[in-house]
C-alpha cells in the first residue's frame, strides 16, 4: 500500500490533468459570451484562410499558452475505417479502382485535444516517405504533406455553438445566463475541405472538429 504522502501526490497530478483539460472557466456573463463569439469567429476565419489546419491549431496553442510545449501531435485513432462515397472520390478526381486510405485522428497540444479529424487520401498522390510517416507514427497529416505545398479548399462550415443567440446585435441586451461559469459545449465549429498539391490536384479530403480545450484560457481582460 502506497503511503499518504505518495497517493497525495498521485491526487494531485490527477486533478491537475483534469484542471488542464477544463479550467480555467469561463463567467456566464454577457461579456465572456461576447469575448468567447469573437475567439470562435477569429480561429474559424483563421483556419479558413490558411494552408495548414495543423499550423494554425499550432500557432493558437502557443498563442494562447494552452501547453508548456506548444506543438500539435496526432493521436491516432486504432481501428478506425470510413469508406469513402462517391462523392468523395468525384472530389478527390479518383475513380473506383483508386486506393483510397482512412485515418481518423484527435490533433493535441499538450494534454487537450484541440480538434478531431476524419481524413480520407490518395497515397499514389504522396511520396513513399509520407506514406511511411503516416502508416507508422502520429504525425500530424498537415505536417506530413507540408513539401506538396498543399493549400485547402473549403466547402462547407458549420458553427456549432454560438454564445449568444441570433439576432443578438438587434435586441436589448443579453442577461447572463446564471451565475455560475460559462457552458462550452465539446464541439464549436466544423469544416470539410479538400487539399491539393501546389499543381492542384486533390490529394486529401477533411472533415474537422474543433473543440473546446481551444478556450482553455482565461478570458481576456
Amino acid at each position: 500500500m502506497k503511503s499518504w504522502p505518495v497517493a497525495l501526490g498521485y491526487g494531485i497530478a490527477f486533478a491537475a490533468r483534469l484542471y488542464a483539460q477544463d479550467a480555467p472557466p469561463w463567467p456566464d456573463t454577457y461579456e465572456a459570451r461576447l469575448q468567447a463569439l469573437a475567439l470562435v469567429q477569429t480561429l474559424n476565419a483563421g483556419v479558413l484562410a490558411s494552408r495548414s489546419a495543423t499550423l494554425t491549431l499550432e500557432a493558437w496553442c502557443r498563442d494562447h499558452r494552452l501547453a508548456k510545449e506548444p506543438a500539435i501531435a496526432a493521436e491516432v485513432v486504432p481501428g478506425a475505417v470510413k469508406a469513402p462515397s462517391a462523392e468523395q472520390r468525384q472530389r478527390l478526381e479518383v475513380g473506383p479502382e483508386t486506393q483510397i486510405k482512412y485515418r481518423r485522428v484527435r490533433l493535441r497540444c499538450g494534454d487537450r485535444v484541440l480538434s478531431e479529424a476524419d481524413n480520407w487520401y490518395v497515397p499514389e498522390r504522396l511520396t513513399a516517405e509520407m506514406n511511411r510517416l503516416l502508416d507508422t507514427t502520429g504525425t500530424p497529416f498537415g505536417k506530413v504533406v507540408q513539401p506538396l505545398e498543399p493549400y485547402r479548399r473549403t466547402f462547407a462550415v458549420k458553427l456549432l455553438w454560438s454564445p449568444l443567440p441570433e439576432g443578438w446585435e438587434r435586441g436589448p441586451r443579453a442577461a447572463p445566463g446564471g451565475s455560475g461559469p460559462l457552458a462550452i459545449p465539446d464541439a464549436l465549429f466544423e469544416h470539410r475541405a479538400v487539399l491539393y498539391t501546389r499543381d492542384h490536384k486533390p490529394f486529401s479530403e477533411v472533415d474537422e472538429t474543433y473543440e473546446r480545450p481551444l478556450l482553455a484560457f482565461p478570458p481576456p481582460h
